[in-house]
């Protein structure tokens, strides 16, 4: 009888943490780390390494460029703490902010680097917006 009491108690401490991990909120992304693997939004350092390697940006144009990724990242991380919002009404709010941000970036790109950041900018890229609805896969575009 004692037997069948503690397995039948291992077998519901097995259940109960089983049940315990799939209800662990994941925690939202934040500058500090994390990225769009995780459904969060990625660094502006990463974001901007992403912007340096596809279009080969100078250090000037870096230096320029950061302090657009930076608006962008605050005003996207601003809204993904608002839980009031859907996902579609997040998306609804960002998305002029991102195209303000990409003409301000095209701006500052000479012709070549323009052709580029209008190819990869025309692709799916998850690695610079994360999601904004706090899911594990990346919005669609």
């Amino acid at each position: 009888m004692d037997r069948i009491r503690s397995l039948a108690i291992g077998t519901l401490l097995i259940f109960a943490l089983a049940v315990l991990a799939q209800n662990t909120p994941n925690k939202p992304s934040t500058s500090s780390g994390g990225g769009a693997e995780g459904g969060g939004l990625p660094p502006v350092e990463e974001q901007l390494k992403v912007l340096t390697d596809k279009l080969d940006l100078t250090a000037t144009q870096r230096t320029k460029v950061r302090p657009i990724m930076q608006d962008l990242h605050d005003a996207t991380e601003k809204l993904t703490r608002d839980h009031r919002l859907s996902r579609d009404e997040r998306l609804a709010k960002v998305r002029p902010q991102r195209k303000k941000a990409g003409e301000k970036i095209r701006a500052l790109l000479n012709d070549d680097q323009q052709k580029k950041f209008d190819q990869y900018l025309a692709g799916p890229h998850p690695e610079m917006h994360g999601s904004l609805s706090g899911a594990t896969s990346a919005p669609q575009r």
